[in-house]
């Protein structure tokens, strides 16, 4: 089939599919919890394409709530808010950032239909704003908040940390470092590097997430894949699909654990001083599989990317395969439903929501765009006993999805702030939500 009828054809697939499929919920709990459920991987000529279309927030809409929150508006009519990051003193810092230059990822007719719907879901639409906003809630009940321009000119920011009185941001091809003091609201010196990370032509996952260690000493980054599943060679992977351990003081890293596809949200467990990251898996092996997962990371340890899934499962399109590797595997602590996207990530700290909404994590999930029934555009709780989750999720916020399927909104970066609320990130809805408990 020559390319032109082949484009065609996909095309019409992808939009029969975007048009006719009706909203739907996340399919089977068998996804989620530490021993889910995994089918055998299925085989598509083409893949499946069902984008929720991006819309605005109408009117006074928002998402909605669990019983006994609230949500609200802290920040409307920002572009592209992807993460957050809440600085010692309250002020949160909002990474304003979309899709770099990458133009050779996704070559030929896949890419091509990709890129097409990946705009229908809100993302490289405009140049991204590669700043920084502050934001300032001044009487600290979310209604009158201060916006600044605090950081302007980096390339796809997403990863902050405070250290001291340096704060580092992981943009997408390096972490640098700016001088900050207490109450600054804008910062007007030139960057420093501290360290260059994998960026490039291809560049497939873009965003470099960051989280400082407890006492300072060390950056880690997480550092996604160059493929959806090593169709790019195994050379475009060197040092990616990983988290990577920075020493502030010299620049110098070094691979914490590897084999995470897209690690993207990373957050401390405090009863058990583990480092958490949650992973955006691969694509194009049937509507429930794999399912994303969040893990705690171990020093030195390999979770499978790309050879194998969710440990020990082999992708039989991954060619060579690496034996020795894939026995080496780790499985995931916990699976979070296939296809979610499920990208932000934060403990509970000292959030002042109501039981359930404690001792655990919150996950942001950005969406699906590749299986038929629609999963993720929520933001979700799992609660931790003894260090490890313990039951099914429970839904936080939902109603992105309006009644036609379209995407008012899309949750990615989740923060607690200093006053106890759930902030997130909504990059498509261009807001900051603010989540508290309705009785107060």
């Amino acid at each position: 089939m020559r390319q032109s009828a082949l484009l065609a054809v996909t095309v019409v697939t992808a939009s029969f599919a975007f048009a006719s499929i009706s909203r739907g919920a996340d399919q089977g709990m068998g996804e989620y919890g530490p021993s889910p459920i995994l089918p055998a991987p299925q085989k598509r000529l083409l893949p499946t394409l069902h984008i929720a279309k991006a819309v605005p927030w109408v009117g006074e809409a928002m998402p909605t709530a669990a019983q006994g929150l609230r949500v609200a508006p802290f920040a409307r009519g920002l572009e592209h808010p992807r993460w957050l990051y809440v600085l010692p003193n309250g002020d949160v810092l909002v990474a304003e950032s979309d899709t770099p230059s990458k133009p050779d990822d996704g070559k030929g007719i896949r890419g091509v239909v990709q890129k097409i719907v990946m705009k229908q879901a809100g993302s490289g639409t405009h140049p991204s704003a590669n700043r920084i906003t502050l934001l300032r809630d001044v009487a600290g009940d979310g209604q009158n908040v201060e916006r600044h321009l605090f950081l302007r000119g980096l390339n796809s920011p997403i990863g902050m940390a405070l250290v001291g009185r340096d704060l580092y941001v992981a943009s997408t091809d390096a972490v640098v470092r700016f001088a900050y003091q207490t109450g600054d609201t804008e910062i007007r010196d030139a960057p420093q590097q501290l360290a260059a990370l994998p960026a490039g032509t291809i560049n497939h996952h873009w965003t470099k997430s960051l989280l400082a260690s407890p006492d300072g000493s060390k950056l880690f980054v997480g550092v996604g894949s160059n493929s959806n599943a090593g169709e790019n060679g195994i050379d475009a992977e060197s040092e990616r699909a990983a988290v990577w351990e920075i020493d502030p003081q010299t620049g110098h890293h070094r691979i914490y654990a590897d084999g995470l596809r897209n690690p993207v949200g990373m957050a401390w467990q405090p009863d058990t001083g583990q480092l958490w990251v949650s992973v955006n898996e691969r694509d194009e092996l049937g509507d429930h599989l794999p399912p994303d997962y969040m893990t705690s990371v171990r020093e030195g340890a390999f979770y499978g990317f790309p050879y194998s899934y969710y440990g020990q499962h082999v992708d039989e399109r991954v060619k060579p395969q690496d034996a020795d590797r894939v026995a080496k595997a780790l499985a995931p602590d916990y699976a979070l439903g296939a296809h979610t996207a499920s990208l932000g990530l934060c403990w509970s700290g000292e959030a002042k929501l109501p039981q359930p909404f404690v001792h655990g994590m919150f996950v942001g999930q950005h969406g699906s765009w590749n299986r038929k029934v629609r999963s993720g555009y929520k933001v979700i709780f799992v609660a931790f006993e003894n260090g490890r989750p313990s039951g099914l999720p429970i839904q936080v916020l939902g109603g992105f999805l309006n009644s036609k399927g379209q995407a008012q909104g899309r949750p990615v970066g989740v923060a607690v702030d200093k006053r106890g609320a759930l902030l997130v990130a909504d990059d498509v809805g261009n807001t900051v939500w603010r989540v508290t408990s309705a009785a107060h």
